[in-house]
């Protein structure tokens, strides 16, 4: 009964979401045609208009494009996300969306005469369409809250401590942690608990009991949440060997392959040019506006670990004061820091202190997309209670990634590490992609800057 009650439910979300993203989809559609047809579409000349079956390729297009972008971006999620960042996902990809569809329109109704009056037109666009995905947004997730209620879960512990049952707390729309027990109960017990609740964690318990919570929670239709360990994320890249007729799993570990690497290669270079090609105006000004406060360097260079743990300079805008760190100590920025000076707060929260990295991006000394390059200093303290932590240099350092982009900047060592993992083991130039788009939407959250605690040297905190 309760196996064919979870999947009714399941089934019942999957058709909420593909309903909600259909209206969204139909709604930017329908705003997209309104502009075609009402002011892109009489730019051209009369002889060249379009009629039926080309508006509808010029709609269908962007609604491919539509599709792509926003999932992408994971805005899709109704239920799952927060309104907030799902709004923002979706905004920022119609933005992505409206800037492509600018220069189709250029080359279908002509560069000549039109430029401004279609960046006018796609920009007030892209305006609407922020405003018409937080109103559905916000009803559909409203409508999904109402319908389907959140779980209740039983958090089933061991003896290492960790605040995920605080941070899934705070989603009080989506769980509802209401039990717990310790994961050294007897498994009868812990079976027969666990037709109180509609869902399980089993929150960072020795392997061989998880295994058997696993299947116990399976036998009887559960759903389960589980903190991964390492192992876990380096198996789920394996490939499955049908030679045999036993099951047999292959992990490579060799990460990207030679033709993927150069196209990685290549795309840094690009990227990293045209960065600071188009960035220099912004860059000239904050070195004068960081000279001016306090007469100190622009410019900090830092030592970094990158692949095979080779050290390097980072070189970013300074946005602490000078001699920062005159004791001799290595600490992460905390919170109300008060080393962080006026303008330091500014580009910080923007990102904009990272932007001279571009240059070391064009030398290779670190890539577009990678582990966070932490100093040699902190992960000789991380290594100590984390040895895997060394793991993340098996690729090339990067400015954003994995762990930047769903991570937050005081995250555990060991979170760092598994989301750093997920990377390394399926690395790819698609993922790459995905990874630069959804950095975009990094840029506008605020809680992806917080700092470590008031008198923590790093974000190394006991969860193991």
């Amino acid at each position: 009964m309760n196996n064919k009650k979870n999947n009714n439910v399941e089934t019942g979300k999957r058709l909420f979401r593909f309903v909600s993203s259909v209206v969204l989809v139909a709604v930017l559609a329908t705003l997209f045609g309104v502009m075609w047809y009402g002011k892109l579409r009489n730019l051209m000349e009369e002889t060249q208009r379009y009629y039926s079956i080309g508006n509808y390729l010029v709609i269908f297009l962007y609604v491919v494009f539509v599709v792509l972008l926003i999932n992408t971006f994971k805005g899709f999620n109704i239920g799952s996300s927060r309104i907030s960042i799902l709004s923002m996902s979706q905004a920022i990809a119609m933005g992505v969306v409206n800037m492509i569809e600018f220069f189709l329109v250029l080359l279908i109704v002509g560069i000549k005469n039109h430029t401004w009056k279609i960046l006018g037109f796609l920009l007030i666009l892209s305006v609407i369409d922020a405003v018409a995905v937080l109103i559905v947004t916000y009803i559909c997730t409203k409508l999904y809250r109402v319908v389907f209620p959140p779980f209740t879960i039983l958090n089933i512990y061991g003896e290492f401590e960790n605040d995920l049952v605080i941070k899934m707390n705070r989603r009080g729309d989506k769980y509802r942690i209401t039990g717990e027990m310790s994961c050294y109960e007897p498994i009868e017990q812990i079976t027969k608990e666990l037709e109180n609740y509609d869902a399980v964690l089993i929150n960072d318990v020795p392997s061989e009991i998880r295994n058997d919570l696993v299947k116990a929670c399976f036998d009887s239709g559960k759903r389960v949440y589980f903190t991964p360990k390492i192992s876990d994320i380096l198996i789920k890249g394996a490939d499955v060997v049908d030679l045999f007729d036993t099951p047999l799993y292959v992990c490579k570990n060799v990460g990207m392959d030679g033709i993927s690497a150069a196209l990685k290669r290549f795309g840094d270079i690009v990227i990293s040019l045209l960065a600071i090609i188009v960035g220099a105006i912004p860059m000239a000004i904050i070195a004068i506006l960081i000279h001016a406060y306090d007469g100190g360097p622009v410019f900090y260079k830092q030592t970094r670990c990158t692949i095979g743990g080779k050290e390097y300079k980072i070189i970013k805008f300074r946005s602490m004061v000078v001699d920062a760190e005159k004791d001799g100590k290595a600490r992460l920025a905390s919170e109300n820091d008060d080393r962080i000076t006026p303008i330091g707060h500014f580009i910080r929260a923007t990102r904009f202190d990272e932007l001279p990295q571009f240059f070391n991006i064009l030398k290779g000394e670190m890539s577009f997309v990678g582990p966070r390059p932490e100093r040699p200093e902190i992960i000789k303290e991380y290594v100590k209670e984390v040895p895997e932590f060394a793991f993340r240099t098996h690729v090339k350092a990067g400015l954003t990634g994995y762990a930047q982009v769903y991570g937050k900047y005081n995250t555990t060592s060991l979170d760092k590490l598994k989301l750093d993992m997920m990377y390394v083991e399926k690395c790819s130039v698609l993922l790459d992609i995905q990874l630069i788009l959804m950095t975009l939407r990094v840029i506008f959250t605020k809680d992806s800057t917080e700092g470590v605690t008031e008198g923590e040297t790093n974000a190394n905190v006991g969860n193991k």
